[in-house]
């Protein structure tokens, strides 16, 4: 069983137990979420598909931890004109862990 879920604007695919990183999410460490926006699940084949959310069908998760993701740099430069501009950037993430999977 897995499900297609928007969270904060972006869409996952989860099944249960699955531990996932997704941006920061208000939240204290060990606490639970619900996300209600579940664009498609598929129960043993059987696929129910929203428009665009299925009502009634929910995910819960716990968080796990809150952490910063990756550097990335940025670097900046235009030819012959002695310009150049170096920025550093790290995105706060939650790393959560889907418990279940509901439909109506």
């Amino acid at each position: 069983m897995y499900a297609i879920i928007d969270i904060a604007g972006q869409q996952f695919k989860v099944e249960k137990n699955q531990e996932i990183h997704v941006h920061r999410l208000e939240g204290k460490e060990g606490g639970k979420v619900e996300f209600n926006r579940v664009l498609l699940i598929n129960q043993d084949g059987k696929v129910t598909v929203g428009s665009p959310s299925i009502e009634g069908a929910k995910v819960n998760a716990r968080i796990l931890t809150h952490l910063k993701g990756d550097k990335v740099l940025v670097f900046k430069k235009k030819r012959r004109k002695g310009y150049q501009k170096l920025n550093g950037h790290r995105q706060y993430l939650t790393k959560i862990q889907i418990e279940n999977i509901s439909a109506k």
